[in-house]
């Protein structure tokens, strides 16, 4: 049983302002860094070389806003900012509640904390390398001739930073499956039963959260099916550890 000091509540909110200030501050730092260097302009042309090269030559994004070519690059900055400052924010999320945990919670929490971010950068590496230049240039090449195709670039940021949030979020599934086993939410064995609904259900999500175009929502439905099964062979291997374990220990 994890030993937690008995101070009152005082000591607890003193300790959770601190790592909050110190969360704020390593993202206010990042972000001041990645201003100076490489610059908000360079960071949103990164963001936006996927569509830049699917247009024609020569053909640019737009600005509908008069501020907006200012806004959007620090907008993408402070996006990047919390992407690169998000170990040291989830490090300090697991200082404070490391205490109460018990020694087998911390075994596992650690691990997945860590698995989870890395789970997350693989998602947007995933949809930026790969899903994003075959849906712009489906979507170029569907277009009527009537249409010039030329993106706003505040909407084309708002596009592209919530499909980075849905595909790092969906690629978080072999998490979600060993806390459910691990919780004893459900076991191996039922959530090997529930694997048909599991892949209609990722079709559904996947049509919820891309846009309505086959191609997306393929790229989406198949690594959560693909991740739903690598999840269960974490857990399959977590459950006969922990019970070869508790064997052990009797």
């Amino acid at each position: 049983m994890a030993e937690v000091e008995e101070g009152g509540l005082l000591p607890h909110l003193i300790e959770l302002r601190s790592r909050l200030l110190k969360s704020i501050a390593a993202l206010v730092v990042v972000f001041l860094v990645l201003c100076i260097y490489p610059g908000p302009n360079e960071i949103y042309d990164l963001l936006a070389h996927p569509l830049i090269a699917s247009l024609p030559a020569g053909d640019r994004m737009i600005s509908l806003g008069v501020i907006t070519p200012f806004i959007v690059p620090l907008k993408t900055t402070l996006f990047a900012a919390i992407v690169i400052a998000m170990p040291y924010i989830l490090y300090q999320a697991w200082a404070f509640v490391a205490p109460g945990l018990y020694r087998r919670e911390k075994s596992l929490a650690l691990p997945l904390m860590v698995g989870s971010y890395l789970l997350f950068i693989v998602g947007m590496c995933f949809c930026y390398f790969f899903v994003f230049r075959l849906v712009f240039r489906f979507i170029i090449s569907v277009a009527p001739d009537s249409i010039q195709f030329a993106p706003d670039i505040e909407a084309y940021i708002d596009f592209v930073t919530t499909m980075f949030l849905a595909f790092g979020i969906t690629f978080e599934v072999p998490v979600v499956v060993i806390l459910l086993v691990f919780s004893g939410i459900a076991s191996v064995e039922k959530l090997k039963q529930a694997r048909s609904y599991v892949i209609v259900g990722s079709f559904i999500v996947a049509a919820i959260l891309t846009p309505p175009d086959i191609i997306s929502q393929v790229l989406m439905a198949v690594p959560l099916i693909l991740l739903f099964e690598i999840g269960l062979r974490v857990a399959m291997f977590y459950s006969r550890d922990s019970k070869t374990i508790s064997k052990s220990s009797e």
